[in-house]
């Protein structure tokens, strides 16, 4: 990476990921040594496949998880951040309710070369091996028949730079407890997107020196939903399972810069009908006449996310909110903390980042229970006591009363 790529990648992260983190703007801790008690035993026992590493935990609803990869073209809108490429191309990964047994092996987490590239742009010039990415277990398998019924359809949005993939955790669980997920990567706004002819398209944003694009990046990414929406809904739906999917029930969620483009898409697209803000600054604001009465979650790190928090943007989005909504932080936790990305840091042997004190599998847990009850209340109607108060269950959890 050249050094004014690298010093655009620090300058745009740190706008775009509201906890700043070491290494460049890193999702992950910067390495260091760590005394062996350090190591994440009990994370480790309960991590599932890779013995004696950590690893993603097992989905906890009662259906099995199949998998798909879309490669969708939308030939009516150039692409925004390199035109000379010409229509706008995304890569989406479909997770689904499925039937046992059926499928084959998981896909990797990540190809090689996106690994890579992710490795590279968020701990730079620390060699790390591309497998302590590609060795994470996924526990969707590829392509297996869909099971019965119709579900709601819930869009995952990354981080700026991170990948689809680190929200992983988040969409197996969702799909094992009925819903069908659309995991969306944003080309050349991601460390790097492998599309089906072996290309591996890197960040091209990232070489912009201008600051303000991150403000351009949320609305942008509306477009990018709501042409995935056409896709999946239309008359014509670009993936064979679509019938599975309730178009009267569609939600959103998204990490970092993504919890603010949910907004964004909901401002402009009436088909989402809840979202949720894990933890995203809001360059784009929600608009001061609301989001016509829709709920709206707001997750985030205890620190820069409490109404005590540095980051403004939040206080100013609650008064704008106008439906159901809810506030709440996570104690101990940091930026990272609501993606895959502290189950990274651990296998590559990282400590946590200063004033982290929740583990990752916690943090996995904290994450998928509260984004699912969220979406099981608001897109299926079903109670949810743990997002009307405090619950010992969820000590960390703080409801934020402005």
């Amino acid at each position: 990476m050249t050094r004014l790529r690298r010093t655009a990648v620090a300058v745009l992260l740190a706008l775009a990921l509201p906890l700043p983190i070491a290494g460049a703007g890193s999702a992950f801790a910067a390495p260091a040594p760590a005394p062996a008690s350090a190591a994440p035993v009990a994370d480790t026992a309960a991590a599932g496949p890779s013995a004696g590493r950590l690893d993603l935990p097992r989905p906890t609803g009662r259906h099995a998880v199949g998998r798909s990869t879309l490669h969708l073209v939308d030939r009516n809108r150039q692409d925004p951040w390199v035109p000379s490429a010409g229509p706008r191309q995304l890569m989406v990964s479909m997770y689904y309710p499925a039937r046992p047994g059926t499928g084959g092996p998981a896909t990797p987490y990540l190809t090689a070369e996106e690994a890579r590239l992710l490795l590279g742009d968020q701990v730079p010039g620390e060699g790390i091996p591309p497998e302590v990415v590609t060795g994470l277990h996924p526990w969707a398998r590829t392509d297996a028949r869909p099971a019965s019924g119709r579900f709601p359809l819930v869009v995952l949005s990354p981080g700026f730079t991170l990948p689809r993939a680190t929200l992983t955790g988040l969409a197996e669980d969702l799909a094992s407890r009925g819903y069908v997920v659309a995991a969306v990567d944003h080309t050349y706004e991601t460390s790097g997107t492998t599309f089906p002819d072996g290309r591996t398209l890197a960040c091209a944003i990232c070489d912009y020196p201008e600051t303000d694009r991150t403000a351009l990046v949320p609305p942008s990414r509306a477009k990018d939903v709501s042409f995935v929406l056409d896709q999946l809904t239309g008359r014509r739906p670009a993936w064979p399972y679509a019938r599975m999917i309730d178009r009267d029930r569609i939600g959103m969620a998204g990490h970092s810069i993504g919890g603010n483009a949910a907004a964004s898409a909901m401002t402009a697209d009436r088909r989402i009908r809840a979202g949720v803000n894990m933890d995203g600054k809001f360059f784009d604001p929600v608009p001061s006449a609301g989001l016509g009465g829709r709920p709206f979650l707001m997750l985030g790190t205890q620190a820069v996310h409490s109404t005590t928090g540095w980051d403004t943007s939040w206080p100013e989005a609650w008064t704008r909110l106008d439906g159901w909504k809810r506030w709440l932080t996570v104690t101990g936790s940091d930026h990272s903390s609501f993606t895959d990305s502290p189950v990274i840091a651990a296998r590559a042997g990282f400590p946590d980042p200063e004033g982290t004190t929740i583990a990752p599998l916690r943090a996995e847990k904290v994450t998928r229970d509260l984004v699912a009850a969220f979406f099981d209340l608001q897109l299926k109607g079903i109670p949810q006591r743990l997002l009307d108060g405090p619950s010992a269950a969820y000590p960390e959890v703080v409801f934020q009363r402005p």
